[in-house]
């Protein structure tokens, strides 16, 4: 028997630059931080209206879950109008498209094309749960399923441990190795001793981000710097817990421990390099 919960955390309006400048702490976190991405049995949604991004994740139990018509959409199957990327951050599990299967280990990807009606997502070992992490953007074309190994990713190394930011980033979702539409995604993962991501940092104002930040210790966190490159604020972030980062706004962090995140964009520009750098002496 296959389960369809779903609970959406929240849908979350874009905000202007203007007016986040006013925030105080606990307005910041509503609005851009997602606390609660794995629930044990549950799918979690939440829409952001930042191009329509959707960020999630599914966490089956004993029982599969399905991806159900989520009603922000307004269409009559999650994937009518879009393209879904999901990466698999907890134990073995597989996801059933339209009747095919697609095996996913730890830290692999599968993109799904537009127009799948029927996706669900098993744990191998309910003791030990998958936890797949979904990202949704708009889709104007079909593209084919395509399951993405770790080992297949375009891999960078980049930064150093004299500037605390030695990393390895593995591009899955990009328009070199799918037939994604808008939607790219992949995950970096800081070695020991080093803290600092995507630092010097950047904006991009052709497109948003979304952060979801893991294999960081519960005792530890993640400040993460967002705002106008000139009017910096943070936000401070939980082991498994998401950032949704607006097209006008940094995005980098400093653990108080090496961490690993999946990053995911969509908007006008799928290239990887298309940015605006924020040198480090022009921040506020």
């Amino acid at each position: 028997m296959t389960s369809t919960a779903t609970k959406t955390i929240d849908e979350r309006q874009a905000a202007h630059p203007r007016d986040v400048k006013r925030y105080d702490t606990q307005t910041l976190r509503e609005d851009f931080l997602i606390e609660r991405i794995f629930v044990p049995g549950e799918v979690t949604l939440t829409y952001s209206h930042y191009d329509r991004m959707i960020v999630g994740g599914a966490t089956p139990a004993a029982k599969p879950l399905t991806l159900a018509p989520f009603a922000p959409t307004g269409t009559p199957f999650f994937l009518a109008r879009r393209e879904l990327g999901v990466i698999n951050i907890g134990g073995a599990g597989h996801v059933t498209v339209d009747g095919e299967r697609f095996d996913l280990p730890t830290l692999d990807a599968l993109y799904v094309g537009l127009g799948a009606k029927d996706v669900s997502f098993t744990s191998a070992d309910a003791a030990n749960p998958a936890k797949f992490y979904l990202t949704s953007a708009p889709a104007h074309r079909e593209a084919p399923h395509q399951i993405i190994r770790q080992s297949d990713a375009n891999t960078l190394h980049l930064g150093s441990s004299e500037t605390s930011n030695k990393r390895t980033i593995r591009q899955y979702i990009m328009p070199n190795t799918t037939g994604t539409n808008q939607l790219v995604m992949g995950m970096t993962a800081l070695d020991t001793g080093s803290v600092w991501n995507s630092m010097p940092c950047h904006t991009h104002t052709r497109r948003m981000e979304a952060y979801l930040y893991f294999n960081l210790d519960p005792a530890h966190r993640v400040f993460h710097f967002m705002g106008e490159p000139t009017e910096t604020r943070h936000l401070l972030v939980a082991n498994e817990q998401a950032i949704i980062a607006p097209n006008w706004s940094v995005h980098c962090g400093c653990g108080t421990s090496n961490y690993s995140f999946v990053w995911a964009m969509a908007g006008d520009n799928v290239e990887f390099t298309d940015m605006d750098p924020a040198p480090v002496e022009t921040l506020r």
